[in-house]
């Protein structure tokens, strides 16, 4: 990779990093929560076509390639290890340690407020711009500018964990670490963010509109 393209390529992994949605769309009216989902729809856009126009790849480059039965049959059980976790955390281990997990109780209750045509909105767009974006590619740029696949792997897990503080709060930042650690390995074994969306949209859907 030219370094000047290295350079546009930090720089867009940074500024997408930064609370974009917050500044653009302020608030927690349902209107801005429909807004922020159009800012978010529009960043994914520009990831692709950052890809496809900038760097001139085929987005293959980032796992994004056709659907395969293989992505169902990893990305499913790869849902049921993250959802047994997230159960595993907030029934056993909080509990046990005394850890208190307000925030993502009444973040979780205020999704389930919305209506449902909504939540599926939140839970597609959430599978599509954050696997896109932090395991496609955060990860496959990030190996070729450190030359290091596991770093890259674990410097775009970091940037996915923190990016769900501001909504969640601390505590369930162990959760979301160890879901994103599963789509981490999920993806960097396959490289095809159709098992990472599936696993992705199933886990989520099981959290906002099951429970």
């Amino acid at each position: 990779m030219k370094r000047s393209l290295q350079s546009s390529t930090i720089a867009l992994l940074v500024v997408f990093q930064l609370p974009i949605v917050g500044w653009l769309v302020p608030g927690k009216s349902f209107g801005a929560l429909l807004a922020g989902e159009g800012v978010f729809w529009a960043m994914t856009a520009v990831v692709l076509l950052y890809v496809a126009f900038v760097e001139r790849r085929p987005l293959s480059s980032i796992g994004l390639r056709k659907p395969s039965w293989k992505s169902l049959a990893w990305g499913l059980p790869a849902a049921a290890v993250s959802v047994g976790g997230a159960v595993a955390f907030y029934t056993v281990i909080f509990p046990r340690f005394g850890v208190s997990f307000g925030n993502a109780a009444a973040g979780l209750s205020a999704v389930q407020s919305t209506p449902a045509w909504f939540q599926l909105l939140l839970i597609t767009r959430a599978a599509v711009f954050e696997e896109i974006f932090y395991r496609g590619f955060a990860i496959e740029r990030l190996s070729e500018i450190t030359k290091s696949r596991g770093l890259a792997a674990v410097v775009s897990l970091a940037a996915f964990t923190y990016a769900h503080l501001g909504y969640w709060g601390w505590a369930a930042l162990v959760v979301v670490a160890f879901q994103g650690a599963v789509l981490t390995g999920v993806y960097v074994l396959r490289r095809d963010l159709a098992t990472t969306m599936i696993a992705h949209f199933a886990s989520d859907a099981a959290a906002f509109l099951l429970l």
